[in-house]
C-alpha cells in the first residue's frame, strides 16, 4: 500500500523533509546538471526534486501510481502531472531523456514490471537514476517519513534489479547521512560530510544512475513490447495547489 498524497506533501513541508530534499537534490544536480534541453520524467513522488530542471530542461513531468494519489505541480503556469498506472505508463516509447524514480519502488507491487516500462518510455541514449530507502540506513525505520515504508533495499539488491529490467548501472552514490530526527536538520550538512567518509554504508538512501540495454530487447516481455499508450502532454493552466485523489490515470491534473 502506498503512502497517500497528503502523507508526502506533509513530509517535505516539515524540516526532515528539506533536508532530504537537499541532501538528494544535491545529488541529482551533481549528475544531471540542470537538464539543459533534456526531456525529463519524474516517477513516484518526484516534484520537491523536479523544480531545479523546470528552467533549462525542454519538458518535465511528475508521473505519480494512481494508488498514491496526484497533486497538482507546480502552483502557477499549466499542470504537470500526471495520475498512472505504474505497469502502464502513458507515454509514447523511447519519449525521455532522463527518468528519476523516487517514493517509487519501495511500495511498489511489482517493482520490475514498473522498471520495465521505465525501460520503455527511455530514450536509447537517456539515463534513470533510481532513488531508494537504504536498507541499513537509520531512514529506513523512520516511519515517520515516506523512506520508512515499503522494502528498503541494499546497493547489491538495486543494482541486481536494474540489471534485471534490462539497465546497466553506470554510477552509484549516497546520501542523507543525518539521523531522521527533526531538532538535528540543522546538523545534516556536517552529518552529510563526515558521515560518507566515516560510515559509508549508513546512509538513508542509496541511488544509482543506469543506461538502457538496447541489445537486451529480445529478452523483454510480450505485454511490455505491444503496449502502445496515448501519451497525454498537454497541460492546461492550473490555479491552485490542491492535492486530487482519484482523477482518471493518464489524465494530467490541472
Amino acid at each position: 500500500m502506498r503512502r497517500d498524497i497528503l502523507d508526502l506533501r506533509a513530509f517535505y513541508a516539515s524540516d526532515l523533509g528539506r533536508t532530504a530534499r537537499a541532501m538528494i537534490g544535491r545529488k541529482l544536480t551533481e549528475a544531471w546538471g540542470e537538464g539543459g534541453g533534456l526531456d525529463i520524467l519524474g516517477l513516484g513522488y518526484s516534484t520537491p526534486y523536479l523544480g531545479g530542471f523546470r528552467d533549462k530542461a525542454r519538458r518535465v513531468i511528475a508521473a505519480m501510481p494512481a494508488q498514491q494519489g496526484v497533486e497538482i505541480w507546480p502552483g502557477t503556469g499549466g499542470g504537470l502531472t500526471s495520475l498512472v498506472h505504474e505497469e502502464a505508463l502513458p507515454f509514447q516509447n523511447a519519449l525521455f531523456d532522463r527518468i528519476l524514480l523516487i517514493h517509487a519502488l519501495e511500495e511498489s507491487p511489482d517493482p520490475l514490471a514498473l522498471l520495465r516500462e521505465v525501460w520503455r518510455v527511455m530514450a536509447p541514449s537517456g539515463r534513470v537514476i533510481v532513488a531508494v530507502a537504504a536498507r541499513d540506513g537509520l531512514w529506513a525505520n523512520a516511519e515517520q517519513t515516506p523512506f520508512g515504508h515499503g522494502r528498503p533495499y541494499s546497493r547489491r539488491q538495486l543494482a541486481q534489479l536494474i540489471g534485471e529490467a534490462e539497465f546497466e548501472p553506470v554510477g552509484y552514490t549516497r546520501a542523507l547521512y543525518a539521523p531522521p530526527i527533526s531538532w538535528l536538520t540543522g546538523q545534516a550538512e556536517t552529518f552529510e560530510q563526515a558521515g560518507s567518509r566515516l560510515w559509508p554504508r549508513f546512509s538513508g538512501v542509496v541511488l544509482i544512475e543506469a543506461v538502457k540495454q538496447t541489445y537486451a530487447i529480445k529478452a523483454r516481455p510480450q505485454r511490455a513490447r505491444s503496449r502502445v499508450v496515448r501519451p497525454v502532454m498537454a497541460p492546461v493552466p492550473a490555479t491552485r495547489e490542491t492535492p486530487v485523489r482519484n482523477p482518471r490515470p493518464g489524465s494530467v491534473v490541472s
